[in-house]
């Protein structure tokens, strides 16, 4: 699974919230997500730590984003470009 884009969706303290990146590291205890993305001509590398308590939902994410794609540009909605998710399962984290 390492390396794989995946979807997060884990409680930080009182509110829920959504994370897409890729997989970098799996402790037994906690993911790591990993992001890059260029800002003023450099790549940048964003790398963020979930424990296993506070993730309420994990979906491998099959589509990557394009680097060139702009924020005003439309995106498909068909139901053949919608997202597929499929539920992964974490080592060491009880059922």
């Amino acid at each position: 699974m390492l390396g794989r884009r995946i979807v997060v969706t884990y409680r930080a303290g009182d509110i829920i919230l959504p994370a897409t990146g890729n997989l970098a590291a799996d402790s037994g205890k906690s993911i790591f997500l990993e992001e890059s993305y260029q800002q003023q001509g450099n790549i940048k590398t964003f790398r963020w730590e979930i424990p296993y308590p506070c993730i309420v939902e994990l979906n491998e994410c099959p589509e990557i984003p394009k680097p060139s794609a702009s924020i005003n540009e439309s995106r498909e909605t068909s139901p053949e470009s919608a997202l597929q998710r499929k539920p992964l399962e974490l080592k060491n984290r009880p059922a």
